[in-house]
């Protein structure tokens, strides 16, 4: 099994742990553990080693185009060079100071300590995402239709998302169709994860304008400026490059206003094998490690202690169609090996799994997601998002998936807890004692203690016997899938924004969440 800690030589670095005070989540209660990581390995060291060369090579020879005056203006003091061409050229020198400076980890905080994740070491998180346009709905009888989803339908889902225990963050999984413009999405789509989740949260902005203004929005309600800048309860995810090789000039500016506020920024690549980079895997991986480490190096250039995560996340296309497959096997297999290219860099990290194809909650949706959220997992990826609630390749999300996807993100967290073995464990006075007397262990005390402590139990998965299921008319999971995202829904609503913060943000921002 190859071990990429070994690989990279700069100095260990961590982010600073505070706690809070403040109200916790519903979900803070209960147990949610993250997943961790046994070190999945589809490459070997060397295999590693060229790839980040290969990287290196990009950087240096073939560079970026369209990058922003500012990028120009923060990274050629470093040693970046701008050439007649246009494209800016980013040497090995700079990219080795971005390797030794920027944290190894950090912390993602909710609002309340039992929220926090810690990203870095063998951690893996599992939450939402995908910004998909659509909504997956099914009725009391499990029929299904598709509709464009809105405002509602987005902190709906934050709400949904902070009462299951095994999705430990909320990225912004739904798109508001019914908001007017680019900015007023931006706006209202944070401020309706704001309300409707205490759980860290990621979401995005289309201009400076509006990443600056949810800065300012989180700050009144996190207290002040220097109070987010401690407790950043919240990240942006940033596509900074449009692949192949070219930067966004808009989000290129996000990371940088972000990360001179302390916000976290999320570092994400997202190109298309075959499509929008190289068709082998190999060289797919190397354009998208150079696109990913040059946005890492602009936060680094805005700060050496920035909170980067590194975000590589290619994508396979179907080959015959032109679209994305994110339920294939091949996906899996590429996303573990960016996975294991992040823990070459060391860096906190996240990518996409569980972007199944399926266009409903059929066993295709469950085994898509099930292989390629375990490979993620296994392989060491910090942050996995769109692992709950996707569907139909990102265009759509579903609240009965995410009610279902808790069920099986719970069991693959629990597969990958590491196996205790010691005198306790091995349990020889129980055998001695079972063999000698009533030749079962039921009614043992380490079985009671142990059976609330060292199990997760599925929500909604039925575990009856035949007779059971036939006598309970034959319980469809959809329906109660359905059903038990439903009565979520209809408790009461907590707001997470403070009454005096939530008036201010009303008086300046034109916040259209209908409550």
């Amino acid at each position: 099994m190859s071990k990429m800690s070994e690989i990279s030589t700069k100095p260990e670095r961590s982010g600073r742990r505070r706690r809070s005070s403040q109200s916790q989540s519903v979900a803070a209660s209960q147990h949610h553990m993250p997943a961790q990581s046994w070190g999945l390995a589809p490459l070997n060291d060397d295999q590693c080693q060229m790839i980040h060369n290969q990287a290196l090579i990009i950087l240096d020879e073939i560079g970026l185009s369209d990058a922003p005056d500012a990028v120009i203006d923060l990274l050629t003091p470093h040693g970046a060079r701008l050439f007649d061409d246009g494209r800016l050229r980013i040497p090995p020198s700079v990219i080795e100071r971005v390797m030794a400076d920027l944290p190894r980890q950090f912390t993602l905080y909710g609002r309340g300590a039992d929220n926090d994740l810690t990203l870095g070491g063998n951690h893996v998180y599992t939450g939402s995402g995908g910004a998909s346009p659509k909504l997956l709905e099914y009725d009391d009888e499990g029929q299904a239709c598709y509709r464009a989803s809105t405002l509602s339908d987005l902190y709906q889902a934050a709400r949904l998302v902070d009462h299951l225990p095994h999705i430990h963050f909320f990225a912004r999984s739904l798109v508001a169709t019914d908001m007017p413009d680019a900015y007023s999405l931006d706006i209202n789509t944070a401020y309706a994860c704001f309300r409707g989740t205490a759980k860290p949260i990621l979401t995005s902005a289309s201009s400076e304008q509006a990443a600056n203004d949810i800065i300012a929005m989180a700050a009144h309600i996190a207290g002040s400026a220097e109070a987010l800048r401690q407790r950043p309860f919240f990240g942006f995810n940033i596509n900074h490059v449009v692949p192949p090789l070219r930067f966004d000039a808009a989000s290129c500016l996000i990371i940088i206003q972000a990360a001179s506020a302390g916000v976290p920024v999320m570092i994400n690549t997202f190109g298309q094998l075959g499509a929008s980079s190289p068709v082998t895997m190999a060289g797919c991986l190397a354009q998208t490690m150079a696109e990913t480490l040059a946005g890492m190096a602009i936060a680094w250039a805005v700060s050496p202690d920035a909170r980067a995560v590194f975000g590589p996340r290619p994508m396979i296309t179907d080959l015959r169609t032109g679209g994305m497959s994110g339920g294939s096997g091949e996906q899996a297999l590429l996303t573990a090996a960016s996975a294991q290219m992040a823990r070459f860099y060391q860096w906190p990290s996240s990518t996409i799994a569980g972007a199944t194809d399926s266009k409903t909650l059929d066993a295709q949706s469950g085994y898509e997601k099930a292989i390629n959220v375990s490979m993620a997992v296994q392989s060491g990826a910090h942050m996995i998002t769109q692992a709950a609630g996707a569907q139909a390749s990102l265009m759509a999300a579903s609240m009965a998936a995410y009610v279902i996807d808790n069920d099986m993100l719970g069991a693959i967290i629990r597969a990958s807890q590491p196996l205790a073995v010691n005198t306790s464990t091995l349990a020889l006075d129980d055998i001695r004692q079972v063999a000698a007397g009533d030749g079962h262990f039921l009614g043992q005390r380490a079985t009671l203690d142990r059976m609330n402590s060292d199990f997760i139990y599925p929500d909604i998965a039925d575990r009856t016997s035949v007779e059971e299921w036939l006598a309970n008319d034959r319980p469809d999971l959809i329906i109660k899938a359905n059903a038990r995202a439903n009565a979520i829904l209809e408790q009461a609503p907590i707001s997470y924004i403070p009454g005096a913060a939530d008036q201010i943000i009303h008086q300046d921002y034109d916040i259209k969440l209908q409550l």
